[in-house]
């Protein structure tokens, strides 16, 4: 799969290093880049690139108004200097954050998950009628270790619980993260929400789930499950603490 992308940095270092890491890679084509946010918004009003790589601070208007303004959005990684910006990112359904200085590696991982996001994209327009039939299970295996089984394309994966990390939530579709990798299935984040063991795993964002036992730190704003930061949003930030804090004394 090609992604077409453009770049909107006014850095020109910056620029110039997320174009030659484009050129690095076979599935990607940079179709333009630009250094004047303005100019970028008339490109994306008559053409719709799968990627944008998008810088935060710049002179004219930041990232986050410019995507505030886009009607159509394309599939979005940002970039910074400074990692405070990376919460309200998440707000606006982006698929990356990279701080910078972005590193070869961080970058492939960014583009991993964008291509990730454009398949399911691409598997929800071809059948979206996989919606409608519930496509997850939840059983006990003969060792009376719950798993759940997800369709992820064609197949039925079956995923043990105690292997969820997090979940992520995208629209119409979900990406359930395990030590192993990530599957991505068609259906509401609700929907698996309802199926979980409520005890072991907690919402704290309109896109995000996350599994208790695998949380290593808890900031005010965000949490870390292993290199991963995961937003807690103000909606669900007291009930969390107090989730938290309820099976901290259950086990002191």
């Amino acid at each position: 799969m090609k992604l077409s992308c453009i770049i909107v940095e006014d850095e020109p270092m910056a620029r110039d290093l997320l174009s030659q890491y484009i050129a690095k890679v076979p599935s990607l084509e940079l179709l333009a880049a630009f250094q004047n946010p303005l100019e970028a918004l008339e490109f994306l009003k008559e053409n719709e690139p799968d990627v944008l790589f998008l810088d935060v601070q710049m002179p004219e208007i930041t990232g986050i108004s410019l995507l505030k303004i886009l009607k159509r959005k394309p599939i979005v990684i940002m970039s910074t200097a400074y990692s405070e910006y990376a919460i309200e990112g998440f707000e606006l359904d982006v698929t990356d954050y990279l701080l910078k200085p972005v590193t070869f590696e961080r970058f492939l991982k960014a583009v991993d998950r964008a291509t990730e996001r454009k398949q399911a994209i691409i598997a929800l327009q071809q059948s979206p009628q996989e919606i409608v039939a519930p496509p997850t299970t939840t059983q006990a295996d003969p060792a009376g270790v719950d798993f759940i089984f997800v369709k992820d394309g064609a197949k039925m994966v079956k995923v043990r619980i105690k292997d969820i990390q997090y979940i992520e939530g995208l629209k119409d579709y979900v990406r359930i993260h395990t030590p192993k990798g990530r599957i991505t299935t068609l259906q509401r984040l609700k929907s698996l929400e309802n199926q979980l063991p409520s005890d072991a795993f907690f919402r704290i964002h309109h896109s995000y789930i996350v599994a208790i036992e695998w949380i290593d730190v808890i900031h005010r704003d965000k949490l870390e499950i292993g290199e991963q930061q995961l937003p807690i949003s103000d909606t669900y930030r007291k009930s969390f603490k107090a989730f938290v804090d309820h099976r901290s004394m259950g086990r002191s």
